[in-house]
């Protein structure tokens, strides 16, 4: 993908955080602003998300696993059988560490699976990862 440094040390990509607590999706905001990602958009579920991905083209999704009406398996699976959007990494955030989680997550086509709670340093690692 692209490994562009904007103004003032920020990572030029754009990514979509997708989770329905509010308080998570500004942490992972946060925790992406202090390793210099600076263009960062919101969804607080699975449908609004994927219709912002329909619309917007993101470099990087990181999604929560359990919400509702959509979960982020469901997104994944959405996003990865769709034509033009299939490609887009994709980052599984949850709480939930069981390996049969993780299975399924990397069956679906997850590019990275984090478990909660976790800090920049294990964020900025997996995305570039993912964007290698």
């Amino acid at each position: 993908m692209r490994d562009n440094q904007g103004a003032k040390g920020a990572v030029a990509m754009k990514i979509l955080v997708v989770d329905d607590y509010s308080t998570m999706r500004r942490i992972v905001r946060n925790l992406l602003d202090q390793i210099g990602y600076k263009e960062v958009e919101e969804a607080g579920n699975g449908v609004e998300a994927l219709e912002k991905i329909k619309a917007t083209r993101f470099d990087l999704v990181i999604s929560d696993w359990n919400m509702e009406p959509m979960t982020g398996l469901d997104l994944l699976k959405e996003v990865r059988g769709h034509a033009t959007l299939g490609k887009t990494p994709f980052i599984m955030v949850t709480a939930e560490s069981k390996t049969e989680n993780v299975i399924a997550a990397k069956q679906a086509g997850a590019s990275q699976y984090i478990v909660k709670p976790f800090t920049a340093e294990t964020l900025k690692a997996k995305i570039a990862s993912v964007i290698a």
